[in-house]
């Protein structure tokens, strides 16, 4: 087999780009985003007899079902595109530091600034290697900071969410500078309010029977429902949500150049998409 180096009779190519969303990889992606919204949208839809509207028992089950399909996406990704040992060292120190880094701000105006590395993250390594290195980071975090409970499967699923939708983004390969770095701060800004809604979702249910004007009312038709969850948004967490947005925008501006930049380069040296040529 050609092993790259000059003379040896063959060639390895590789460029640093997003690892490779195959077939399988999508399916997976798929079929956990699919669970995911159930499990975020069904108190909407539900009889309001039902014990389990208040959401006291479904964390623990999502959680359980969320871990081996968090496994099936990494199989499927390995299957796909052949990643290796130097990918899951890459996803360990990833989500290493991500969970390093939520400490810094959480619990000070939404900042957090783990967001701007998943965003770059996802950028850089694609969406089915930055929906597992979502979801791990939030695992990770939780355990770092003791924010183990009900909320954590939801976390870890918007988390997901929020680092493949960065490397959903079109341009991977060509787009580069400052117009890639104006894409990624915009798409960072819209995606810290979108995961503060999302969240907003899990939490919300658990106001039933309050008697606000903003809580959730099981049974309700969905549209009225709907426009009492914008109020809440609006009264509780706008302000986290602006800002973490802020902050998400500051950090991809100023350290995302250099970032990115680190990332290519270990994406580069560890090859993912390296395609082996045999000699005869």
């Amino acid at each position: 087999m050609a092993d790259g180096r000059p003379g040896g009779g063959g060639a390895v190519s590789g460029g640093g780009s997003p690892v490779r969303l195959g077939p399988r990889s999508v399916a997976a992606l798929v079929l956990v985003s699919l669970v995911g919204v159930a499990a975020f949208g069904w108190p909407l839809l539900a009889d309001p007899a039902s014990p389990l509207v208040s959401r006291s028992l479904d964390a623990p089950w999502l959680l359980a079902v969320l871990l081996p399909l968090l496994v099936a996406v990494v199989l499927a990704t390995i299957a796909d595109s052949g990643l290796d040992a130097k990918a899951v060292a890459m996803l360990g120190v990833l989500a290493a530091v991500g969970a390093a880094l939520r400490p810094l701000g959480a619990g000070t105006a939404g900042l957090e600034p783990m967001f701007f590395l998943m965003v770059l993250s996802g950028r850089v390594l694609g969406p089915g290697f930055g929906f597992v290195l979502g979801s791990v980071t939030m695992f990770a975090s939780a355990l770092l900071t003791g924010g183990v409970g009900p909320w954590m499967p939801f976390q870890m699923l918007s988390m997901g969410w929020f680092t493949m939708g960065a490397g959903l983004l079109p341009g991977a390969r060509g787009l580069r500078g400052r117009a890639e770095l104006a894409l990624l701060a915009v798409y960072g800004a819209l995606a810290a309010f979108a995961y503060g809604t999302i969240m907003n979702l899990q939490g919300w249910v658990l106001l039933q029977g309050v008697g606000s004007g903003i809580s959730f009312r099981p049974g309700d038709p969905l549209a009225e429902n709907l426009v009492r969850f914008l109020a809440y948004c609006a009264a509780t967490s706008l302000g986290w949500d602006l800002g973490r947005a802020v902050l998400t925008v500051v950090l991809v501006a100023t350290a995302g150049p250099a970032v990115l930049r680190a990332l290519r380069r270990a994406t580069r040296r560890a090859a993912f998409d390296a395609l082996a040529r045999f000699d005869a």
